[in-house]
């Protein structure tokens, strides 16, 4: 599922309608007069019943790569290379999987695909023959449509044809993706009826070669995530293929990993996820540099939670430490590869927190408490939320990224960080040498410079056996107080208790953009040994930056001859500083729309120059009308919050449309470059690529003093006026 700018697809169709439609359409007269007729009937499992009793892992190259000129025949052999040398081919990863891009443009004379000798001089034969002397498996990519989504040709009225040239290739897995649709083909058909006879030919051609093909099917991302269609799609994919790619097409960046993840957890979805038939929340973008450690590891546990193939996109060869660490957590992958098969889902949601759980094959279950906000948190949940049924004296908790044990009378809970996640394997009745579960919790609302905020830190003691000589500190940012209000005597806390401590803190002026930190400790002795916890709480500073230039914290416009800097899209992708100067936006440039005067930033082409996600606060002068430039790499509406120099507030929705590509009826367009950057030049003339004005109304009693900016990290804002 990809388009020229990365677009989330499913979201594209549901503001565009029938794009793709219509696309399919304008190339319906090129179609070629072989084009097969539908069968004549829908039999059951064409594909195999038993291709893929697990998630299939490995490697794709798209999130990573795309199309760029890294993405070549070297990249695959590398990664092969390291899959084997790093022993990851032993936790499961078996599959080094080509995406889009390696084909040409047209069909030889004969009919059958042309593969790009640029990138893959010795042709796929020879690739697939090294990747299976590495004892892994072959996989490729291809479209059901007249075209792949990156225009090269597309399988449809060819399905044999390529299918036995895949099988020759030694070819074990096929992605087939869904651009170009041929509804033209059948009329008074549904999207899903169509997508159903065209899937189920490609499935019977690969079943005719005779040879093992797993099948990926990308229709539900099309139709995603709710509707007639889509529940359509879902009572048949399994029998054709054995997973299928249901929602967006993943980015490198935590907004994105939240979209995939809350289309996984569409409600019903789960129930048609099992052995050999998988729901397919997209690829890992674990080793890509636009998220934290934390966040990689949260898209893994949440990913093996929910059953999703497990597909990196990262070059392994040079890899950090931590991104190898991260792929090759087996206590994690056993969570993914369990063999019952079942998807977790969510079973408890408090705020930006929520648990999910799914049962393993040997009575335990894993459960992740995920906490999809910006401020640590605490997270709890019971084990009969959870899914225990009976009962037990005890459970033992294991964390599969610390590898910590403890044991719990039945409360399941953890003080997890923001963009992060605390995975656990829960089983039942613990050992009585397992020390209990501590939670500490840091609870404080309100600080403002020089005024005081009573603050509590709380252990809470959920095991099954008391503590004793129990102490807890808070420790504030430099330059803040934190006085002890009531006595500090160390004590024991029995099961199911807690020792709440009392701090009066008094903050001073933070910096701009900081994420303040209070920490939470507990020190205690447990069975004669030292134990410690720690918990905390995020504040994010009130200071506002002085203007929006000071706040950038993203590159999204790029000059042509070094495009590498950008990352406007989340995959590498900007704006050319060239094309933008001859639709009169330079640095520094004055812009009049509305009646306000924007500043276009004043920044050097490669360097942070708009504000993507992150609630920016930014000191705004002005009444009557505020506005701003932006756009977005996907289709999201943030909050942006007001506040006037009375010290009120007020809220407002703020969302673009996609930078191209997209309707764009009700927005004003200020400024359309006619083309953009990709990491290795200019590309895609041609193609508009816009920026646009968005206003809101204010009260008119009241003056701007400042404007929070949205969290989305889709959302860009390059100015902002009032006036």
């Amino acid at each position: 599922m990809r388009s020229l700018t990365r677009v989330r697809r499913p979201r594209l169709l549901a503001t565009l309608g029938a794009l793709v439609l219509a696309a399919g359409a304008l190339v319906a007269a090129a179609a070629p007069a072989s084009a097969a007729p539908p069968p004549a009937a829908v039999p059951h499992a064409t594909n195999g019943d038993d291709l893929a009793p697990t998630p299939p892992m490995g490697f794709n190259d798209w999130a990573g790569f795309e199309c760029n000129e890294a993405m070549n025949e070297q990249l695959f052999v590398d990664t092969a290379d390291e899959i084997v040398r790093l022993g990851l081919d032993k936790l499961g990863y078996h599959y080094v999987n080509i995406d889009d891009c390696w084909m040409q443009h047209d069909r030889d004379a004969n009919g059958h695909l042309q593969i790009d000798r640029t990138r893959f001089p010795h042709g796929l034969k020879w690739l697939g023959d090294y990747i299976h002397s590495k004892g892994l498996k072959f996989g490729i990519y291809e479209d059901a449509g007249y075209k792949t989504c990156q225009g090269a040709a597309g399988s449809y009225g060819h399905f044999q044809t390529d299918a036995d040239d895949y099988a020759s290739w030694g070819v074990d897995y096929l992605k087939l993706d869904y651009c170009y649709q041929p509804t033209d083909q059948f009329p008074g058909k549904s999207p899903a009826e169509v997508a159903h006879l065209v899937y189920h030919e490609a499935s019977q051609a690969l079943a005719n070669t005779g040879r093992r093909i797993v099948f990926s099917e990308s229709a539900p991302a099309y139709v995603c995530c709710s509707g007639p269609d889509f529940t359509n799609e879902l009572g048949w994919l399994a029998d054709e293929g054995q997973l299928w790619r249901y929602g967006s097409d993943i980015a490198d960046n935590w907004d994105s990993v939240l979209e995939n993840y809350a289309e996984g957890n569409t409600p019903g979805l789960a129930a048609y996820a099992g052995p050999n038939h998988w729901n397919d929340a997209d690829m890992l973008e674990v080793g890509n540099g636009g998220m934290t450690t934390d966040e990689y590891q949260a898209q893994l546990s949440v990913w093996s939670v929910m059953a999703s193939p497990l597909l990196f996109s990262t070059a392994l060869k040079g890899a950090s430490a931590d991104t190898v660490r991260i792929l090759s957590n087996a206590d994690v992958i056993a969570v993914d590869q369990d063999r019952l098969g079942v998807q977790g889902t969510i079973v408890k949601s408090t705020g930006d927190v929520d648990v999910l759980s799914r049962p393993l094959s040997n009575g335990d279950r894993a459960v992740v408490l995920f906490n999809k906000g910006a401020s640590e948190q605490t997270a709890s949940v019971t084990a009969a939320q959870a899914g225990f049924t009976g009962s037990a004296h005890s459970y033992r908790l294991t964390d599969l990224w610390s590898k910590q044990v403890a044991s719990t009378a039945g409360t399941i809970a953890a003080s997890v960080p923001g963009h992060s996640a605390v995975l656990y394997r829960v089983h039942r009745n613990a050992s009585p040498s397992t020390p209990p579960s501590t939670v500490v919790g840091v609870d404080g609302h309100g600080y403002t410079a020089g005024t005081t905020t009573p603050t509590t830190v709380t252990l809470t003691n959920n095991g099954t056996s008391a503590i004793s000589d129990a102490t807890v500190r808070l420790t504030v940012p430099d330059g803040w107080t934190a006085t002890r209000t009531d006595a500090a005597p160390a004590r024991a806390v029995p099961p199911g208790g807690s020792l709440t401590a009392h701090f009066d803190v008094t903050p001073n002026t933070p910096p701009p953009g900081a994420m303040l930190h209070l920490t939470g400790t507990a020190a205690y002795r447990w069975h004669g040994s030292s134990q410690h916890a720690a918990g905390g709480l995020d504040f994010a500073s009130p200071t506002p930056y002085p203007s929006i230039d000071a706040a950038a914290n993203n590159v999204g416009i790029t000059d042509e001859s070094n495009p590498a800097p950008g990352n406007f899209d989340g995959g590498g992708n900007s704006y050319s500083a060239q094309a933008l100067a001859a639709a009169g936006l330079t640095p520094g440039a004055s812009l009049t729309h509305d009646g306000l005067t924007f500043h276009w930033p004043a920044a050097a082409a490669g360097t942070p120059d708009n504000v993507a996600g992150g609630a920016r606060k930014v000191a705004v002068d002005g009444t009557g009308t505020l506005g701003f430039l932006g756009s977005e790499a996907g289709f999201s509406t943030g909050t942006v919050t007001i506040t006037f120099t009375d010290g009120t507030t007020q809220q407002a929705d703020l969302s673009f449309p996609n930078w191209c590509c997209s309707d764009t009826t009700g927005y004003d367009i200020v400024a359309t470059a006619d083309h953009r950057n990709t990491q290795s030049g200019p590309a895609n003339f041609g193609v508009q690529y816009r920026i646009f004005y968005v206003g809101v109304s204010l009260p008119p009693d009241k003056t701007v003093a400042s404007v929070t900016l949205p969290a989305q990290s889709a959302i860009h804002v390059f100015a902002v006026a009032a006036g």
